[in-house]
């Protein structure tokens, strides 16, 4: 179906004003088209990946890689989401030609040498699913859903709850919201 700007109204998930390409961390995850069971089983509380999903963990660790300041935390991939957390570290704003000093958190007009969350969630989708169409020999066939869910970490206490819920996802898929 065409995009018809009168019946389809997307909006944003992000939260309005904030610089995704800050250090900092952020929980996200990632749902197969159509929630379809693309990367494998949970058999008996563990993850068991089959080629695409094989796909999908060396995609991640290739984002590290890829990306100088990217540091992949938790990562599991179920059977039709990943859930992962993403740090970016060590980002250098260089101020533009015309202010040589910038204050605060605002970094207006400045020239980030950092990916963004969305950047990084964008390659890492493209990746596997060339990866993915080309192991299945098709070419185009939707891997991904569309956008992505994400969560700022904002200190500790939430890094180990989300880190814990990342380790432990296979042992509760039966409950999990993404079974199917």
């Amino acid at each position: 179906m065409k995009y018809n700007p009168d019946i389809h109204h997307r909006r944003s998930i992000r939260l309005r004003g904030y610089d995704y390409s800050q250090d900092g961390l952020y929980f996200v995850t990632i749902c197969c088209h159509e929630r379809r069971p693309l990367f494998g089983e949970v058999v008996n509380g563990n993850m068991v990946l089959n080629a695409a999903g094989q796909v999908v963990a060396d995609s991640w660790g290739w984002l590290s890689k890829q990306y100088e300041h990217v540091e992949l935390n938790e990562f599991v991939t179920m059977p039709n989401h990943a859930h992962a957390i993403i740090e970016i570290v060590g980002v250098q704003f260089i101020a533009p030609q015309s202010s040589a000093s910038h204050q605060g958190a605002s970094h207006q007009g400045a020239i980030n040498r950092a990916p963004t969350v969305g950047m990084l969630v964008r390659a890492f989708k493209a990746r596997c699913a060339r990866a993915i169409n080309e192991l299945w020999q098709t070419s185009g066939t939707p891997v991904w859903q569309r956008n992505y869910y994400e969560h700022i970490i904002r200190n500790e206490a939430a890094y180990l709850k989300i880190a814990e819920y990342i380790q432990t996802n296979p042992q509760r898929w039966e409950e999990d919201t993404y079974h199917v």
